[in-house]
């Protein structure tokens, strides 16, 4: 519509795009394509790469910037549906709901052993607080949750006086919290940030969601802690290898496993797409 010609190739191989990147200006991705350096340095014409979405590890930053490529993203596009589905793991988590549907579906009726947690009065602890986590931060205090708070950067003081968020240190915030939902990029800093150290720190009856990436939970760590009982349960969404199927992980029944799935709305989706095209009219403009 703004007078740009488009090439639509969603399903275009690593080989395929190789070949094909030069003739470029822009290139826009989600997840599934990683820009390595490698093509970048073909991308000879580009001036644009943008994510539809929130993420940038599947982009070699530092090989854009030597080619003065401008890289941006989608952050605004997924924070609601994202936050949701944090929620929504952490109902299931504490009601036991997927167990139960699979033990209805094998004529099991296990409502003796269904007894659950409120969510009401319990500490959530958020480690990140970008535009994810300060999403979730007032979903959960509207279910009159208490909210700690753990970031490397400062925090939104408007934020935290709103929702009556306590910050802290993280392994202060790993031995509070009934849940701890994290929200942080996948650097260097953070592979494996929450790992057996950290576990070890968490309550028996604590539980953990990962929506951000799979990187930033160590899994081995993880299983051990879930199957000796030194942790409640855990949800994850993404994992240090996708897809994830025959995950070990699959044995336990104090987990929630599902597809990379916390951007996957309708409105999230037309959301992302909206925003990354107006960002690049926009810079073609010369206004941003």
């Amino acid at each position: 519509e703004n007078g740009l010609k488009v090439t639509y190739e969603p399903e275009i191989t690593p080989a395929q795009l190789s070949e094909e990147i030069a003739r470029f200006d822009i290139v826009i991705v989600r997840s599934r394509t990683k820009l390595t350096k490698d093509l970048i340095g073909r991308a000879s014409r580009c001036k644009i790469i943008a994510r539809v979405g929130v993420g940038l590890d599947n982009v070699d930053l530092d090989a854009a910037k030597a080619g003065e490529i401008r890289v941006i993203n989608a952050a605004e596009g997924a924070m609601t549906a994202v936050a949701e589905l944090v929620l929504g793991l952490m109902l299931g988590l504490a009601r036991q709901v997927p167990r139960m549907d699979r033990a209805m579906r094998n004529g099991q009726w296990l409502k003796k052993q269904a007894a659950g947690s409120e969510l009401k009065g319990k500490y959530l602890g958020i480690v990140g607080l970008g535009n994810i986590g300060k999403r979730l931060g007032r979903l959960a205090r509207g279910l009159n949750m208490n909210i700690i708070g753990y970031d490397v950067v400062p925090v939104d003081k408007e934020f935290s006086r709103d929702v009556g968020m306590l910050k802290t240190d993280l392994d202060t915030l790993l031995q509070s919290s009934d849940y701890i939902s994290l929200h942080v990029p996948l650097l260097k800093s953070t592979y494996h940030m929450i790992n057996e150290e950290k576990l070890s720190l968490m309550k028996p009856t604590a539980k953990i969601i990962n929506t951000s990436r799979g990187g930033i939970v160590d899994e081995d760590a993880l299983y051990g802690a879930l199957k000796d009982g030194r942790l409640g349960g855990a949800a994850l969404d993404v994992f240090e290898s996708e897809p994830a199927t025959g995950h070990r992980l699959t044995e336990l029944d104090n987990v929630i496993l599902t597809p990379h799935m916390g951007a996957q709305t309708v409105e999230a989706q037309t959301l992302a797409a909206n925003i990354v095209a107006e960002k690049i009219i926009q810079i073609l403009r010369g206004v941003i």
